[in-house]
């Protein structure tokens, strides 16, 4: 098959593209770092340098393939005082709308897109409300594209966001913790997925949800505290004001930050995964344990 990948050499895209150029398959990716462009070709798959919002490009490059995946990446540097929660799902509607348009154009019949967990949410899960505007977006294709949405776990990388605060503290605290169950994924887990449904031949629309591991956060501090040889680390349950006062400490755009703090918040009400608890699905192959060996190679080198 002929595939376009968007996501450059992400988290996820990079999994992905040995998974597909393994099986055989011709890829493009996506990247709009000139630099990016040998580290591609290495891996066997085809550059397409540019970006998503010149929809020329983006329709040029979906012409030919069998199938594309689809992401948005629009949050960029959280600490720029301009770069408000509006400024962020604005940008990620025109990408979205730009997906419809170069699909459109190009002919494709086969859309992979990488969603989340509580997409399903018109409101009060921060910003994941744009996986929500961009599910309703892709929605208006014709019936005859097939789109399959990918509502993906919390990634396991976030949690080196910790690193410090348990260096400094020896504590994991948000507006969540103790008993409190979330879902967490690996990249790998959601790259098989993503794989399986581009080569999937179901027609229709489809939301699949992917997950590594269903723990409560106690459970986490104490997977992660044996891994880093602090079997007494603890995950504290914070109120939303001090979640607030915390990030907004640490450079986050006020706007931002409340929308991370509504984010937690529905996970420690359990609103935000409803949907998901009505639609569970097997979990993948790489547990937090398998992770947290990873986590504690980058916790020991800082």
């Amino acid at each position: 098959m002929k595939i376009t990948v968007t996501g450059s050499l992400g988290y996820i895209s990079t999994p992905l593209i040995k998974n597909l150029v393994k099986k055989g398959h011709l890829i493009t990716v996506i990247s709009s770092n000139p630099e990016k462009k040998m580290l591609i070709e290495a891996m066997g798959a085809k550059a397409a340098i540019g970006t998503m919002e010149d929809l020329d490009f983006l329709t040029g490059t979906f012409t030919g393939a069998d199938a594309v995946y689809c992401m948005l990446a629009p949050y960029g540097n959280l600490g720029d005082p301009n770069n408000s929660a509006n400024a962020i799902v604005a940008l990620a509607d025109i990408v979205a709308n730009n997906y419809v348009q170069a699909i459109k154009r190009s002919g494709v019949k086969r859309v992979v897109y990488l969603s989340s967990i509580a997409a399903d949410m018109e409101k009060g899960a921060g910003l994941i409300v744009i996986h929500h505007h961009g599910e309703n977006t892709l929605n208006t294709l014709p019936v005859n594209v097939n789109i399959s949405f990918i509502r993906a776990g919390g990634f396991y990388k976030n949690f080196l966001g910790y690193v410090n605060p348990i260096k400094n503290q020896n504590i994991m605290a948000a507006n969540y913790g103790g008993n409190d169950i979330a879902v967490f994924v690996s990249n790998i887990d959601i790259a098989d997925a993503i794989a399986e449904e581009l080569e999937s031949h179901a027609e229709g629309r489809k939301i699949r949800y992917v997950a590594s591991d269903e723990l409560t956060c106690d459970e986490v501090a104490g997977i992660l505290g044996n891994a880093i040889g602090k079997p007494d680390l603890n995950w504290i349950t914070v109120s939303d004001e001090q979640q607030l006062a915390g990030l907004k400490a640490h450079g986050m755009n006020d706007s931002v930050a409340h929308e991370f703090v509504q984010m937690n918040a529905s996970i420690h009400n359990g609103s935000f995964y409803k949907h998901y608890n009505q639609n569970k699905p097997i979990l993948g192959k790489v547990s937090l344990k398998e992770f947290a060996k990873e986590f504690a190679a980058v916790y020991h080198q800082q």
